[in-house]
């Protein structure tokens, strides 16, 4: 059960709210409130349908236990309890979502790099199959998605890509997908039949607003040269592409697929904010981590999900136990399963 006392708190702040936006307040502080006041709403909503839900199953169970009651009022009780447990579980799960932490960058629009991990062309090749799938899901999101970066194999697969996902909550939807993926099959790749193993790393990044990062002149080099496509072949004759790198850190952003050298060095400059906001972020964890005494891995590519597409199907997150046998399904961008999987995860202060 959720604690009362928990739940009084939302109710009365979002009262609290409404009679301060109802008493003309204006300016920053109107927007401020209002924005404090749509991300409580659904949250309030939630409350009042648990509560609800959680007073018919104590009259339920009131009624159903009553041995002074009518035989067919007391039957017709516990069916109605057993359909008000089900759905009082229901919300409990959702409202529990709805009362996790917000990380800062949950609101922000996110970038997704995928990179061909250990496998060679197949690897490449599953790389591009989990942009597309992650394209797809950001289409049933209502998402904007656009290809930031890309560095095609020979084969049709991606070395790397780069993309922007454009929307309210993307990152906070997206974050937990960053690790890697290992898929297991026959790959076109093979004219024996025999099954292979590779994997991609995908890191999700959130897209800062200016302020989250200054960076000075004197820390960053760039760099510019031809863009080249899949073997090396020129894709045009100006020196369009451009290599950003942050000397401090030892970040370097590559960016030649956009037409005009300005257009790659604005492309590479929001990808460097990403990856360096990131960076602080990480860094500011570990030192909590230090203060409370806790150990946390160096890296953040531990394997997190497979694919295994033969000799059975089947896609399991390593870190929940959630798996699904319709690896086609996921592919195709139906990733809420494992979204909501990890979100109930992280509410039972799993780690």
């Amino acid at each position: 059960m959720i604690p009362e006392t928990t739940l009084a708190r939302l109710v009365d702040r979002f009262a609290a709210l409404e009679a301060e936006l109802a008493s003309g307040t204006s300016g920053s502080a109107y927007v401020k409130l209002s924005r404090e006041h749509a991300e409580l709403a659904p949250v309030v909503e939630a409350v009042a349908a648990y509560r609800g839900t959680a007073q018919a199953l104590n009259d339920a169970d009131a009624l159903a236990n009553d041995s002074a009651s009518d035989p067919e009022m007391r039957a017709l009780a516990e069916e109605e309890r057993a359909e008000l447990k089900e759905r009082f579980a229901t919300l409990e799960r959702d409202l529990q979502l709805k009362l996790l932490p917000k990380d800062a960058a949950d609101s922000s629009s996110a970038i997704v790099e995928v990179r061909a991990g250990t496998g060679g062309d197949e690897a490449a090749l599953f790389a591009a199959d989990l942009l597309g799938m992650y394209q797809r899901y950001a289409q049933l999101q209502g998402w904007r998605t656009e290809i930031l970066s890309l560095a095609e194999s020979d084969l049709g697969g991606f070395r790397e890509a780069v993309m922007e996902v454009a929307g309210q909550g993307a990152y906070a939807k997206l974050k937990f997908e960053s690790g890697v993926h290992r898929v297991q099959r026959v790959p076109v790749t093979e004219a024996g039949g025999r099954i292979h193993t590779s994997a991609a790393t995908v890191a999700v990044l959130p897209e800062p607003e200016d302020v989250d990062i200054h960076i000075e002149d004197k820390d960053l080099r760039i760099d510019v040269f031809r863009a080249s496509g899949a073997g090396g072949q020129h894709v045009n004759k100006t020196s369009s592409a451009v290599r950003l790198t942050h000397i401090p850190t030892g970040v370097v952003v590559t960016c030649q697929n956009e037409r005009s050298q300005q257009q790659n060095r604005d492309v590479a400059w929001r990808v460097l904010r990403s990856r360096l906001l990131t960076l602080q972020q990480a860094a500011h964890a570990e030192h909590l981590a230090e203060l409370k005494g806790e150990s946390l891995p160096a890296e953040w590519g531990s394997q997190i999900r497979s694919y295994v597409l033969h000799p059975y199907t089947m896609v399991k997150d390593h870190r929940t136990g959630f798996e699904v046998g319709d690896v086609s399904r996921v592919l195709d961008g139906d990733l809420d399963g494992f979204v909501r999987a990890y979100l109930l995860h992280a509410a039972r202060g799993a780690s």
